[in-house]
């Protein structure tokens, strides 16, 4: 069985390919790519909900670490004055997770960009695949016209003309018999005409949701870079008020972020089991949309030497009827013409017809061999399996990185508040009756003594 030109199954094809799936009741499932039956969905199900289950574990543990850390701590002797140990380095934990989360937040972006690009080169392929396909069609019916017009124009006049001469009337008939059998023939060759199946509509339809895909991810990725430096700044301004914001506002993302892990992580085990082999999904989902013959399909999707032209007859049939109506008009032209002047331009307007209906034939000869459209299906692949695959893996780890900051600044980020100063100064001195802020609000200057004209005692 061919592969695609320039796609191979990548190692995180294979490793993600290998790794065990059960449904809901525990029991194995194949990793072959069946998404129509329920088991298959259940195995995807339930590796999404393996984030769910990191996600209430993950709260759980901030929960008791909080717990702990609020109520089980020592009291503070009355009067003391020094910071409780630990604090620095509770204040630094923190600091240290949301670097690590900003680093996952770049990570995040290359991946969201790889992942863009991939199936932006899907949706490329598929655009150029229904380009062949229509270029096709629409050269077939050109054709199919051009050879019609010319039995009912041309050929029709040239056998009024020459209705003296019985055996040229024989050969004209001759000529339209075989330029109507060369329309039927040609007619056989757009397989594509009246297929409900649009590679257009497919890219389109792919290209509307990796923009909303693109664009939530965007917002995600912003969203947790503000709390990320609303964080470090309120940290470095020991401003509670913004800490506890933030504070709150970390719990959402990390919500966000397990929640995008579980998709990213179903999303990759199924692409990797597509992935891994290809052609057989494919060839009987198209076969399926489209009901197309096996023939067919096997010739595009596989293009190699075991499988034959399925249009080879069909082709070889016209070309041969092209040759032999081209050496009959040129017969008719020698004989005619000299008796029949009035036969010259329909011959010439026939042979006119004829050549532009040969160009046409080799430019169609070309379009129908499977080596632009299997070129078409070979960078799909590589644009799902490879690009989108690799940006998805890097966002998986952006989760995983964005979810373990994020815990570790929810456990530290309660005490390092507690640690900030208090605003108000007075609360620094035990049983001090000031509930405002001290003003320091600076005193005037004495004003030297006034000295008035004649005030001043004259010696005696």
């Amino acid at each position: 069985m061919g592969e695609p030109p320039g796609y191979r199954p990548s190692a995180w094809v294979h490793l993600l390919h290998q790794l065990p799936r059960a449904d809901f009741q525990l029991r194995p499932v194949p990793s072959g790519f069946a998404p129509q039956e329920q088991e298959y969905q259940q195995a995807l199900l339930l590796v999404a909900a393996l984030a769910g289950l990191g996600l209430g574990l993950s709260l759980i543990l901030i929960a008791a670490y909080l717990i702990r850390v609020c109520c089980c701590q020592p009291p503070e002797p009355p009067g003391a004055k020094s910071p409780p140990p630990g604090g620095g380095c509770v204040t630094w934990s923190c600091i240290a997770a949301l670097l690590v989360g900003c680093a996952g937040i770049g990570i995040g972006f290359y991946g969201n960009s790889e992942t863009s690009d991939g199936v932006a080169q899907l949706s490329s392929a598929l655009v150029h695949a229904n380009h062949t396909l229509t270029a096709i069609d629409h050269l077939v019916l050109e054709m199919v016209e051009r050879l019609e017009e010319a039995v009912a124009t041309e050929l029709t006049t040239l056998e009024e003309v020459l209705t003296q001469r019985t055996e040229l009337v024989a050969a004209t008939r001759g000529t339209r018999r075989q330029v109507e059998a060369v329309a039927q023939q040609l007619q056989g060759l757009a397989f594509w005409q009246g297929v409900p199946l649009s590679p257009l509509q497919v890219a389109e339809d792919v290209s509307f949701v990796e923009e909303y895909r693109w664009l939530a991810y965007v917002l995600l990725l912003f969203l947790e870079l503000l709390v990320c430096l609303f964080t470090l700044l309120g940290l470095a301004k020991q401003s509670k008020w913004l800490v506890i914001v933030m504070t709150v506002m970390s719990l959402v993302v990390l919500v966000l972020s397990w929640g995008s892990l579980g998709l990213e992580a179903a999303t990759a085990v199924g692409l990797s089991d597509f992935c891994s082999s290809p052609d057989t999904y494919v060839l009987n989902l198209t076969q399926e949309e489209t009901g197309l013959g096996s023939d067919i399909l096997n010739y595009y999707f596989f293009c190699n030497q075991a499988v034959s032209n399925p249009f080879q007859q069909r082709l070889t049939l016209s070309q041969r009827a092209l040759a032999n109506i081209h050496s009959q008009l040129q017969g008719l032209e020698r004989e005619a013409v000299p008796q029949f002047p009035s036969a010259q331009k329909p011959l010439l307007l026939l042979e006119e017809k004829l050549n532009v209906t040969e160009g046409n034939f080799h430019q169609l000869v070309a379009l129908l061999h499977c080596r632009s459209l299997h070129k078409d299906y070979g960078a799909a692949l590589r644009g799902l399996c490879e690009d989108a695959l690799e940006g998805l893996l890097f966002l998986l780890l952006f989760s995983l990185l964005s979810a373990g900051a994020l815990a570790t600044a929810l456990c530290s980020l309660p005490r390092a508040w507690a640690l900030f100063p208090p605003r108000n100064p007075s609360a620094l001195y035990s049983g001090s009756h000031l509930s405002e802020p001290l003003l320091h609000v600076p005193l005037e200057p004495a004003l030297p003594p006034r000295s008035f004209p004649g005030g001043q005692r004259r010696p005696h």
